[in-house]
């Protein structure tokens, strides 16, 4: 068997769910400079949680190689961060008055598919200069709906990769093991 104690890792930017986190920093960035007014306390949270989410994501997968626990946790606050930011959008349009797209609306329709095909923040910085706030605002709460189901689908797969395949303390008494000929 030649099984590598530290497996070379995968590109962070090709994960999807990178992408949209990294779409979803842009968009809330672009979002509080337009639509929240400096002071605004909220600016500072919403833009940390939408960090959060992109950098957790990354951070997780640099740690992957040497521990899977590790890269669980960080995937996991990357998932609660969206979340928080989720809740932020709803609170803008609920304190605002503005509506929020039901999930039979033509809106939510269209931009659920939408968000289904585009992962690049490029696609989504253009809409958004053309749109309103609370269009915005809610693609916004669409998309990182889209992120946290991609998101917990990474969990779910990373718990299985972890019960297959161990973790780093495991893969290094492997790798030992089978140097000396099977002995510990």
């Amino acid at each position: 068997m030649n099984e590598n104690i530290i497996p070379h890792v995968g590109n962070y930017k090709k994960l999807i769910s990178y992408q949209k986190a990294n779409a979803k920093y842009c968009l809330t960035y672009y979002f509080i400079e337009h639509y929240l007014k400096k002071g605004d306390r909220t600016r500072d949270q919403m833009l940390q949680a939408a960090r959060s989410g992109k950098q957790n994501i990354v951070e997780g997968c640099a740690a992957s190689s040497t521990s899977a626990k590790t890269e669980i946790r960080l995937v996991n606050v990357a998932k609660a961060s969206m979340k928080e930011l989720l809740e932020d959008y709803e609170d803008y349009l609920k304190t605002r008055g503005h509506r929020q797209w039901e999930t039979d609306s033509v809106e939510f329709r269209s931009m659920r598919d939408l968000g289904r095909k585009h992962n690049d923040a490029d696609f989504y910085m253009k809409l958004a200069e053309t749109r309103p706030p609370e269009t915005i605002a809610n693609m916004c709460i669409i998309l990182l709906n889209q992120l946290d189901y991609l998101l917990f689908k990474q969990l779910k797969r990373l718990e299985r990769d972890f019960i297959a395949n161990g973790g780093f303390s495991e893969r290094m008494y492997r790798v030992r093991k089978n140097s000396r000929g099977g002995r510990a």
